[in-house]
């Protein structure tokens, strides 16, 4: 199921914003595994006791998800000439949107005056969608590398 043509590929290749995602993914999932970690330790009373740790992980995580879908719609809008939702990367999207949602959620709960124990399921949903985004990404990423070799054997790149 590729979803970039010979020409796309090379665009993507080309581009700068592919090199910015590549960057920026990884600091991602460390800010991901440090609040999940923040986050399992204040939820088990053990090492965290100020709430405090958990909203500012969540805060840090939010922020840098939000500089990867920003990147990742000037890398669509380059590729694919569409900004966000285009066809090759609707699942990938609708993904992020899901776990945006979870993330942002948390601040408009905690604003409204929600418990911990509220915000602190909040976080863990946050966290569950963006693995399962993420895991979508690594299966296209390497689907995609396959696609990439076989257009290259086949002398179409």
């Amino acid at each position: 199921m590729p979803r970039y043509t010979p020409e796309q590929l090379v665009k993507r290749n080309a581009s700068i914003w592919t090199d910015i995602q590549i960057i920026l993914a990884p600091i991602q999932f460390l800010f991901f595994i440090g609040g999940l970690t923040v986050t399992v330790l204040f939820a088990n009373s053990l090492f965290i006791s100020g709430f405090y740790w958990v909203s500012l992980a969540i805060l840090f995580k939010t922020l840098f998800f939000a500089l990867l879908f920003i990147t990742g719609m000037f890398f669509e809008k380059e590729v694919f000439d569409q900004w966000v939702y285009s066809k090759e990367f609707l699942w990938e999207d609708i993904g992020s949107t899901v776990a945006a949602f979870f993330h942002l959620l948390y601040f408009f709960l905690a604003w409204f005056g929600a418990s911990h124990e509220v915000l602190l399921w909040d976080a863990f949903l946050a966290y569950v969608t963006y693995v399962l985004n993420a895991l979508q990404y690594l299966v296209r990423i390497i689907l995609e590398k396959l696609n990439e070799r076989n257009l290259r054997m086949d002398g179409q790149l």
